[in-house]
């Protein structure tokens, strides 16, 4: 069964090609799709397409359906093209003809198009929810090791004494602008395109903004022709978002795996964590944050995958877009499965308290040097040079326990500051 099908013969291998990863992708889109047409079928009992008893019947099928799709029950028969024309066909099979009223007023154009808002609203939720554990964590572990000195580098070298307080929090204010970008992503995709049918609108006097309130979205695409072009762009934006949370889990992770070697020592992933080698009987591998690493490099590139099977596309609705949900829909749950993984590694990292007392660390502390002798009254460039000098003939002496303790608290007093701000945006969600 095709919602398009007009009793014409279809070559087999044109069909196999033309569906392709749709069947397997659209049992994950189906619950949505249901959540559309009951909101649709509400409107069209609203404008008198629909009979009460008519619209009783749909909707206590269509529940059954959304059961089934959320408990992982629904299944496409064989021969049927997509969730779309599946729900419609269990519809007509239990219904009669009053199954077959529920496409009145819509296009399968608008109706994918709903269900991928759907789905991508739920799933930013999911990973804004994730984002948040993470978050909290990291928060966690900055005041926990704020006194904790860790050397800074700059070109791979090293620069200033930093600290693993301020380490981790820096990865939690990294969260906070993931999540102004998840909120902008949210928006877009939070505006109901039901009832643009495939582009054009429709000749029915339909309801979009009851429809639109009924699903959940905060408003419409008002424009018809528009409401079509966000299919992709919505898709687009999103990946966006997931891409710059990405960025943020694969630096965390190569982090974590670079200080994890022998050769740093900053910190230690617990052994449960991780994998050994089948030569070497010494080895603990970080592959949990490796995976993440080149996961989240690869969800990175995301973006430009899409803008690729965009690129030229005129106005109006073109097959490729179909092939965005190959590489879109799983992104969500390879982001979520990363942000698990951080979330459950990072818990258990623990971290090296005297490290900074190692002899190679002391040029660290050069700056503090030169900013002692401008307290003191001598001129910037001159204690500069006094200090460079010094560490040039081998005179210079790290004086690592005066005054050098307040660097594991310079900017941990933001860390309320950053987390009034997290709690903000997320709040925005209401997702409690």
């Amino acid at each position: 069964m095709k919602l398009w099908d007009k009793n014409e013969p279809i070559d087999q291998l044109f069909e196999r090609f033309t569906i392709g990863k749709d069947k397997e992708l659209d049992v994950q889109l189906a619950y949505y799709d249901v959540l559309g047409t009951i909101g649709h079928v509400k409107m069209l009992r609203k404008i008198d397409l629909l009979t009460k008893e008519e619209e009783k019947s749909l909707l206590e099928e269509l529940d059954l359906i959304k059961d089934e799709a959320k408990n992982g029950r629904f299944i496409l028969d064989d021969g049927i093209e997509d969730c779309h024309s599946q729900i419609e066909l269990q519809l007509t099979k239990k219904l009669g003809d009053v199954g077959k009223k529920v496409h009145s007023g819509r296009s399968r154009n608008d109706q994918v198009l709903t269900a991928l808002k759907l789905f991508t609203k739920h799933n930013i939720e999911e990973i804004v929810k994730k984002a948040k554990t993470l978050f909290e964590l990291l928060q966690e572990k900055s005041e926990e090791n704020k006194g904790v000195l860790m050397p800074g580098y700059t070109h791979m070298q090293v620069a200033m004494p930093s600290s693993f307080g301020l380490w981790f929090g820096a990865y939690g204010e990294s969260l906070l602008d993931d999540l102004v970008v998840f909120k902008s992503a949210y928006r877009v995709a939070d505006k109901s395109p039901l009832g643009s049918g495939a582009g054009y609108g429709s000749s029915f006097p339909l309801d979009r903004e009851f429809s639109a309130k009924e699903i959940g979205f905060s408003s419409l695409n008002t424009n018809v022709v528009y409401a079509q072009m966000t299919r992709g762009k919505h898709e687009r934006i999103a990946a966006f978002a997931l891409s710059s949370l990405a960025a943020t889990l694969s630096k965390f992770a190569m982090d974590v795996c670079m200080y994890a070697g022998q050769d740093f020592e900053f910190l230690s992933v617990e052994n449960a964590y991780t994998t050994g080698s089948s030569i070497m009987p010494h080895k603990h591998n970080p592959d949990g944050f490796e995976l993440v690493r080149a996961k989240c490099n690869k969800l990175q590139a995301l973006p430009h995958e899409l803008n690729m099977i965009l690129a030229n596309l005129p106005s109006g609705y073109h097959r490729d877009l179909q092939v965005l949900k190959e590489s879109y829909m799983p992104a969500f749950q390879t982001m979520k499965d990363c942000l698990d993984i951080t979330i459950a590694m990072t818990a258990n990292l623990k971290v090296s308290k005297e490290l900074i007392d190692h002899g190679k660390y002391d040029l660290l502390f050069t700056v503090e040097e030169v900013n002692q002798l401008v307290l003191d009254g001598v001129p910037f460039r001159d204690a500069y040079k006094k200090v460079a000098e010094s560490v040039k003939y081998g005179a210079y002496e790290a004086q690592k326990k005066v005054n050098h303790k307040h660097i594991g608290s310079i900017g941990n007093l933001a860390n309320a500051e950053i987390k009034e701000a997290f709690e903000k945006e997320y709040s925005w969600f209401q997702l409690g």
